[in-house]
């Protein structure tokens, strides 16, 4: 690649980062492209990796395929340890390089609020690893309780504790009543998977918070028909092996279960205080770094931060959510800035089109809050289905996910449950043994 190239580097090959350099593709710029794993990960359906639905292959495109044929974008497996704003330059795990332009995608990961140790006992949702974890100890927790005979521990094996009931919560809940109740009903002999516990914990008064109280209100009697016990106002106070403990209405209590799930909490990764602490730019509680109009970090006009790290406002003030779409478009829209920089064109400030909120409950129900519009039902489940098929990568990878919805409402078959023999029998506080 020819040096007198203008040379951008993107930190981060999510939606954010992967949308910069695929509108990036016929401009004459130099792009180098930087993450810790070689594949674009499509995040919102990673709980049906956890729960059985899919394997992550069918979710996973390698990033070297997506962007092989855009001659200008280089790919780098390295992991990101430090940026120096004022060099203008990287350091990996495994390399240096030189930017001109720069872009930080790197994403969130889980917010455990102070209480570090709950991650061993209760993994988050955020990555392909993290999916893989949850899902073996879903399925594990059915075979032990299969061959448990003490009927308190059997029924602290069939317990499930999900803390958190955003979108990616109740979705999880969701999945896993499906699953319980249809996928696993005939499978076992000692016990009925439909007799699991699913309890849902919400600090605040209603699930979806985010949304409509209205859609909140139909998720929530979607998510009882299923089997889900929401259990709103609580407060998780510890997390241990083999119980939470949650206080609601002043009262402390205990819950005996094996598998717990957190989706209570994100914040951004570790770089953004790197950058704020050499920048001086101002970080929100997430850990999010504050951006110009232009998504440039202030001081800094060549620095743009995308994605969940960037505290980007809408014409109402408000935050925008760590969403794909919002993800998309401001990697498109910086594509489009660093052009216009480059050209001596002026370019107006960003400006999120939102196209709406879904949530899926199980089959044919769904809740959607698009603009004025809130729908719910079986309408919004198609629309939800569309949707996501739309955005992602890949036509092989749209073709394979349709068939493999297709397979699994027709049948209700569940294919990407199995556990490796590798350390089967220990319990769920390690990260001990894979399912594929």
């Amino acid at each position: 690649m020819s040096a007198t190239l203008h040379r951008v580097v993107i930190i981060g090959g999510g939606f954010a980062g992967l949308s910069a350099a695929l509108a990036l593709k016929d401009s004459n710029v130099s792009v180098t492209l930087l993450d810790k794993r070689n594949f674009h990960l499509f995040q919102p359906l990673l709980y049906q990796i956890a729960t059985g639905s899919l394997s992550e292959s069918e979710i996973a495109s390698p990033l070297r395929s997506i962007l092989a044929g855009r001659k200008n974008v280089t790919v780098y497996k390295t992991e990101v340890r430090h940026i120096d704003l004022q060099q203008k330059t990287i350091h990996s795990d495994t390399m240096q390089l030189e930017y001109d332009s720069l872009i930080v995608a790197t994403g969130v990961t889980h917010n455990y609020y102070g209480n570090y140790q709950w991650a061993q006992y209760a993994p988050g949702l955020k990555s392909v690893e993290d999916a893989l974890e949850i899902r073996q100890r879903i399925f594990m927790a059915f075979e032990r309780a299969e061959k448990e005979l003490d009927l308190e521990k059997r029924n602290a094996q069939m317990r499930f504790v999900i803390i958190g009931s955003g979108p990616t919560g109740v979705e999880l809940a969701g999945s896993l009543g499906e699953l319980a109740h249809h996928t696993l009903k005939n499978d076992f002999r000692n016990i009925d998977p439909k007799n699991v516990e699913i309890l849902l914990i919400e600090g605040f008064e209603r699930v979806l918070p985010p949304y409509s109280s209205k859609l909140s209100a139909i998720a929530a009697d979607d998510l009882t028909k299923l089997g889900v016990q929401i259990m709103t106002n609580t407060k998780v106070v510890d997390i241990q092996n083999d119980h939470v403990k949650i206080i609601y209405n002043d009262i402390e209590s205990i819950i005996a279960t094996r598998t717990v799930i957190w989706a209570a909490g994100m914040q951004a990764t570790p770089i953004t205080k790197d950058i704020a602490k050499q920048s001086g730019a101002e970080l929100d509680r997430m850990g999010r770094i504050s951006v110009s109009e232009d998504l440039s970090l202030p001081g800094f006009n060549n620095v743009y931060i995308l994605g969940d790290i960037a505290a980007c406002k809408n014409e109402e003030g408000n935050l925008l959510p760590g969403i794909a779409p919002v993800a998309k478009q401001e990697g498109d829209y910086v594509a489009q800035v660093i052009i216009a920089k480059l050209n001596s064109k002026s370019i107006a400030k960003f400006k999120y089109f939102d196209k709406g909120n879904m949530a899926v409950i199980g089959r044919n129900k769904a809740v959607a809050q698009l603009g004025k519009f809130q729908l719910s039902g079986y309408f919004a489940w198609v629309i939800w289905v569309f949707v996501h098929i739309w955005f992602l990568i890949g036509f092989d990878s749209k073709l394979g996910i349709m068939l493999r919805w297709a397979w699994n409402y027709w049948t209700d078959k569940r294919q990407a449950r199995l556990i490796t023999l590798e350390n089967a029998n220990r319990d769920n506080s390690s990260k001990s043994y894979r399912v594929k």
